[in-house]
Formats: C-alpha cells, structure tokens, sequence
C-alpha cells in the first residue's frame, strides 16, 4: 500500500517549465510556497548548478505521491520528494539554516492559495533574536514609541513586524514604557543637581 502524506516538494527549471507555471500552480488551488530562483547554489566540484525553483504543496488532507505528481506535473515539475518536516522544507527554501550555501531572501518567497511562509518558519528562537534586535535597535536610535517602532518594522524589518504582529508586542510595550519613564527619570535627576 502506498504511503499518504500531505506535503510534497518538487524543483521546476525555468528553461523547461510552462512560461506561466506559477499561475498554473495558483489555478491547482492547492497552498504552496515557490522558492526565490536559485541562480547562486553551486555543486561539490565548484560549479554553479542549473537555476531552479524549490517548490512545495501543503495539501489539506493525507494524498498519495501520484496525486502530487498530478499537481507538478502541470508545472514542469520534476520529482516528487515527500516532505517530513513543513518547517525545515519551508526554511530550506532560503537556506535559512544553511550559512554554507547562497542565501536568499525571505521576501522572494512567493506564497500561494493561503499558504503563510512567516508563519511556518518561524522559530521560537527567531522570536527572541528578533525582540533582542528591537531592543538594540531602540536603545541605540533614542526610540520610546511603539507607534515609531511599529512603523519602522513594518517597512524596514519584516521579520520584526511579524514577531510584533503575532506575540512580540507585550513584551516590547513594556520595554518602551520603562525605557521611556527611565530616560524621563535621568533629566529629572539631572535637572535637581544642577
């Protein structure tokens, strides 16, 4: 009996897939996440590989391979490659944890029919690296704002906007408020010795 999963990944070579394979893949209604064009990943013996496109579809309910191989095969996909961990698949898609290879953007990642590629990268420990860098980042920019703050990810630091967005906020709330009473606290002090 053939093994059911629901996650599938699959490469697409843009010289020998549609022209319009990604609006294909859109047409399956099936969540899927593509992967920024890998152009830079380089094989054992120093050449640069083929570009290629990592693609995975995350079905609703268990299918079988043939039924992926359906999907990919309307995309020129070649493979089908049963995916165990969704989260290290979806990190791989950028080398997120593979500093030895070419990196590449999160922002490039193309998410389509409701799948959510923040979401299901995200590390606990990616929250507390990221809360760490806002408070750095305020300290050193003199910032006591949420509204400033906020602003500042959301068009400078995507990852920052999704850790304020999803569970970040209480926690930074509360350092601005005690950054902002503390620095009031220090020109009072300063004001009464002189």
């Amino acid at each position: 009996m053939e093994k059911r999963t629901r996650n599938y990944g699959t490469v697409v070579y843009p010289e020998s897939a549609p022209s319009d394979w990604i609006s294909r893949l859109q047409e399956q209604l099936v969540p899927a996440l593509i992967s920024p064009l890998h152009d830079r990943d380089i094989n054992s013996d120093g050449t640069i590989k083929k570009p290629h496109f990592h693609v995975m579809i995350l079905f609703d309910g268990v299918k079988t391979k043939e039924q992926a191989k359906e999907v990919f095969d309307v995309i020129g996909g070649v493979g089908v490659e049963t995916i165990k961990s969704v989260n290290a698949y979806a990190r791989y898609l950028c080398h997120l944890d593979n500093p030895e290879k070419a990196q590449y953007s999160t922002d490039d990642v193309i998410s389509c029919a409701g799948a959510d590629y923040m979401s299901t990268i995200s590390l606990a420990k990616d929250k507390y690296t990221a809360i760490g860098e806002m408070l750095d980042y305020c300290q050193q920019n003199a910032v006591v704002s949420y509204a400033e703050l906020l602003l500042y990810a959301r068009d400078k630091r995507k990852d920052w906007f999704h850790v304020l967005c999803d569970n970040g906020t209480v926690t930074m709330v509360q350092y601005l408020k005690s950054r902002y009473w503390t620095v009031n606290s220090y020109k009072e002090r300063n004001i009464e010795n002189e």
